[in-house]
């Protein structure tokens, strides 16, 4: 079921804030280090603007970003939902794919403790993993439902024949892809499917690492430890294109009233069953949460959207150069 609000999650009794906190950011690794008490602030904000669903992983800040949720969320559990990932390992800072079922097992044991909880909402594969067959992954995070450390599970970053192997062996109720106005991949296979079988879609990157923020102008820069440092979208010429097209989305969404990064968020939540990840790590980062909901755009609207992105953006760019390695 979907409101202007909330949406219902298989397998979860609290229904889902369509707009929820995504907490890359607050780990630190690659967006410039940590500020714990800045983040705590933040989560409480979210809170208080009413979201209830704080998306992570064990790779943001390797372990940290948990770790601050955790102590943001003492004495307000049972309040929130908490969506984590697995299937990530590491050495040193670099990540790569491991769904190994041993790894499953040490991975929710860890995050368990990170976040001082005994069972995680919904628990996500982080990236497929073309070395483990995916009926062992699947068997394994199933095993941690009957257990009751987990509630539901999800896959981030999976096609759609990845899915169908998924559910061979253990129920899909949430599916996280990248999804914003400018990175539509998922429109042509990945959305009709969640659509087709009842999945509720975390879209991650709603505003595109701050693009769609509206707030970055062409002397924007970004230092070596930001990963928009390696970003082909925040690089010549292109950075250009898509602070054009912004420029002009900012101008339809005042028509509304409305600040070009609400316009974006209202944008996912049109397209289907989805639930946008809005990232921040200062509690100002939160503000507008409010202003995404009460509206919708229009089909004329939706138009006018995809003929701004045609006529400023002539070599776009999706999100591939995030994908870790496999091991």
């Amino acid at each position: 079921m979907i409101s202007q609000n909330t949406i219902t999650i298989p397998g979860l009794d609290l229904p889902a804030s369509r707009v929820a906190l995504g907490t890359w950011a607050i780990g630190g690794w690659m967006w410039g280090g940590p500020d714990d008490d800045n983040a705590v602030r933040t989560i409480h904000r979210a809170l208080d603007e009413g979201v209830n669903l704080i998306d992570t992983a064990p790779v943001y800040g390797f372990g940290h970003s948990e770790e601050v949720i955790g102590r943001a969320l003492e004495g307000r559990r049972d309040k929130v939902l908490i969506a984590t990932k697995v299937g990530l390992n590491w050495k040193g800072e670099k990540p790569f794919r491991d769904s190994r079922p041993a790894r499953i097992r040490q991975e929710v044991e860890d995050s368990l403790r990170r976040l001082k909880t005994d069972y995680l909402d919904i628990y996500q594969v982080h990236w497929p993993d073309d070395e483990t067959p995916i009926a062992e992954t699947a068997v394994a995070l199933a095993e941690l439902v009957k257990e009751g450390k987990v509630r539901t599970l999800g896959v981030s970053n999976y096609s759609v024949a990845q899915m169908e192997a998924f559910r061979q062996h253990a129920p899909l109720s949430v599916v996280q892809p990248p999804y914003n106005l400018f990175e539509r991949g998922i429109e042509h296979d990945i959305l009709p499917y969640m659509v087709k079988h009842n999945l509720v879609g975390l879209g991650y990157g709603p505003l595109c690492r701050g693009l769609l923020a509206g707030k970055m102008t062409p002397q924007t820069t970004f230092p070596s430890t930001d990963l928009r440092s390696a970003d082909p979208k925040f690089q010549a010429p292109r950075f250009q294109h898509y602070l054009d097209a912004v420029a002009q989305l900012r101008t339809l969404a005042e028509k509304h009233g409305k600040s070009v990064m609400v316009l974006a968020i209202r944008w996912v939540l049109d397209q289907g069953p989805f639930i946008a990840l809005w990232g921040a790590r200062k509690p100002a980062q939160i503000e507008g949460v409010s202003g995404v909901f009460g509206w919708h755009l229009s089909d004329n609207d939706r138009a006018k959207i995809d003929r701004i992105l045609k006529n400023t953006i002539p070599d776009p760019v999706g999100p591939e150069f995030m994908a870790p390695p496999n091991r």
